[in-house]
């Protein structure tokens, strides 16, 4: 009996992890509609889930991409920042757009993960999100 050749198995993975935040913001618009935007500038609240995704191939002796307890560590030290804040507040955030809150976790993100790949941002509860990605 012959035996079927090996099949590769590729070795890029990406790794993820998903937290939540609660905040406060306002937002400027530029919308015809009045309501939408009086709302928008008054200040009111979302919960924020966000997702953190690293990229790589898998280490030979450890099988990971990345040590999931280093990412969920570098994440319980932004959270804090986000977490039960008024965003227009944060420092280095910019307007408290879906855009810049990505931004904002890729840059803490990235300074200890080099392989990071994508951050993702949504507000469930009305559907809206933002997907950054190297």
């Amino acid at each position: 009996m012959t035996q079927a050749p090996a099949i590769p198995i590729p070795r890029r993975c990406e790794v993820s992890q998903k937290f939540f935040f609660d905040a406060a913001h306002t937002l400027k618009r530029t919308l015809d509609d009045a309501e939408e935007v009086a709302g928008s500038r008054r200040i009111h609240g979302h919960t924020y889930h966000a997702e953190v995704t690293v990229a790589g191939n898998a280490d030979e002796d450890t099988g990971m991409v990345v040590d999931l307890g280093h990412l969920r560590n570098a994440i319980a030290v932004l959270r804090p920042q986000l977490d039960h804040h008024l965003l227009d507040e944060v420092e280095g955030l910019g307007p408290p757009t879906l855009e810049n809150l990505a931004a904002f976790i890729w840059r803490a993100m990235a300074r200890e993960f080099s392989g990071l790949w994508q951050v993702r941002v949504w507000r469930e509860g009305i559907g809206d999100s933002c997907t950054l990605r190297a």
